[in-house]
């Protein structure tokens, strides 16, 4: 895969997808971004995933942010930038609307489009020398209202004003203290935990887990009652051969065996 600057690699029922750029620190080109979109929606439909994670090839980077040799060319002018633009944008709202999970395995840094990725997933994990910051403030420009609203919901409008306006980066332990990212550890450990945490998702109901993701994301839009398509997962639910084998395992004393959904 040493030729293809984003890739897919399935083991079991996780799927990775690779940026594959470390000698530019895992810069995001357009191209990229097409891919991130393609191999998202190459998870969505194959039965077999589970769990997605995101990471850099190797510990230099998760990824520094946008190719800049495109602010000379592609994203120069308004046009093009909004073209760039869109396919940002598509391919984040593809990872926070996918329903299988998603974890960012952050190692070194994770600024601008990597930081955008990494919010986007439903996890970020880092090890010790993760790195994060979104740095439109330093380029002159204005940050778009999705990927605001992405961070807001994690971080509250104060924490994002800080991290907007200043354009600094935060260490991994500042971005644990403020909720931007969720576990911390160290450089040797941290691919051992991330996929051991995927696994365990993957032995539960995903029925069940992909359901919940979907009444997340409902009340992150702003939902506060149960809408008609809400109420029908809940009940839906009781229908499953996984809420059977969930009952049956709780009266025998045993670990259920999800094999269905």
């Amino acid at each position: 895969m040493d030729n293809q600057i984003v890739f897919l690699d399935k083991s079991n029922e996780v799927a990775t997808i690779y940026i594959n750029r470390s000698e530019k620190r895992n810069a995001l080109s357009y191209e990229m971004w097409l891919k991130i979109s393609e191999l998202v929606e190459q998870c969505r439909v194959d039965p077999d995933i589970k769990v997605v994670i995101f990471r850099g090839v190797d510990r230099t980077a998760f990824s520094a942010g946008a190719d800049i040799s495109e602010f000379k060319t592609l994203r120069y002018s308004a046009e093009g930038a909004d073209k760039y633009n869109r396919a940002t944008l598509e391919a984040e709202k593809a990872i926070k609307q996918l329903t299988k999970p998603t974890i960012a395995m952050v190692q070194g840094y994770c600024v601008g489009g990597g930081c955008e990725i990494s919010i986007a997933c439903d996890f970020r994990f880092s090890d010790t020398n993760g790195r994060f910051g979104i740095t439109p403030a330093k380029l002159g420009l204005v940050y778009n209202l999705p990927g605001t609203k992405n961070l807001m919901d994690l971080v509250g409008p104060a924490k994002t004003k800080d991290i907007l306006y200043t354009g600094r980066l935060l260490e991994a332990d500042e971005a644990l203290s403020i909720g931007l990212i969720d576990r911390v550890y160290g450089p040797d450990d941290i691919e051992d935990k991330t996929y051991e945490y995927a696994y365990m998702i993957c032995r539960n109901a995903q029925f069940a887990v992909r359901g919940s993701k979907v009444v997340i994301n409902k009340a992150l839009e702003g939902e506060v009652e149960d809408t008609d398509e809400i109420a029908d997962l809940v009940l839906d639910s009781f229908e499953t051969d996984d809420y059977k084998e969930g009952v049956k395992s709780f009266l025998e004393k045993r670990k259920p065996n999800f094999q269905y959904s």
